[in-house]
C-alpha cells in the first residue's frame, strides 16, 4: 500500500512540475537558431545581428557577461583563424549543420516569470589556418528570448583551450 501511495504522489508531483512546460523542435525559435548558425558558418555578422538584442549578454563559461561588440569580435577572430568551420551532431563525420536544437517554454513559477529558451548541442569542428590541425569541441549554447523576439542572453558551455591556442598562433602570423 505504501508503494502505491508513493507512486501516486510521485505522479502528481511530476504532473505539477511539468504543467505548462512545452518542448518543441520545429518551432519558429528553433528554426531561427538554425538560421542563426548558418549565418555564423557563412561569416555573416549582419545576419547574426538581426537576431540579437542590442543589450545582449553572453556568458562564455563564466558568470561575467560580455556584450554584443565583444562577441562579434570573437566570432570574426574564429573565422580569421579557422577554415573551414563546421557544426555537426552525432557520429564522427556527421553532416554539416547537424545541430540538435530544441525550444522550451517555461511557465511562471513562484517569483520567476515565464521564459522561452532555445538549447543547442553540437560539435564545433574547425581547421586552424596556421597549423592545419582540425579540432573538435563538444558545445552547448542556450539562448534566452526577449519579448521582442530577439536573443537577450546566451550561455556558451565548451572548452576553448584548443581554439584559443590556435587563435594565439594566428595572431603572431
Amino acid at each position: 500500500m505504501k508503494k502505491v501511495i508513493l507512486i501516486i504522489f510521485a505522479a502528481l508531483l511530476f504532473s505539477a512540475c511539468t504543467q505548462g512546460l512545452q518542448v518543441t523542435f520545429d518551432d519558429d525559435n528553433s528554426n531561427a537558431i538554425r538560421g542563426h548558425f548558418q549565418n555564423y558558418l557563412n561569416n555573416d555578422m549582419d545576419g547574426l545581428k538581426e537576431l540579437w538584442s542590442p543589450d545582449l549578454k553572453v556568458y562564455l563559461n563564466s558568470k561575467e557577461a560580455i556584450g554584443l561588440d565583444e562577441l562579434v569580435s570573437m566570432l570574426e577572430a574564429q573565422h580569421a583563424g579557422f577554415d573551414p568551420i563546421l557544426m555537426t551532431f552525432g557520429e564522427e563525420g556527421g553532416e554539416d549543420l547537424g545541430v540538435w536544437v530544441q525550444t522550451i517554454n517555461y511557465p511562471a513559477v513562484g517569483e520567476y516569470p515565464p521564459a522561452t529558451l532555445t538549447q543547442s548541442w553540437f560539435d564545433w569542428r574547425a581547421t586552424g589556418k596556421v597549423t592545419g590541425k582540425t579540432i573538435v569541441l563538444p558545445a552547448h549554447i542556450g539562448f534566452k528570448w526577449g519579448d521582442d523576439g530577439k536573443i537577450i542572453e546566451e550561455y556558451h558551455t565548451y572548452d576553448t583551450q584548443e581554439m584559443m591556442a590556435e587563435l594565439a598562433l594566428s595572431e603572431t602570423e
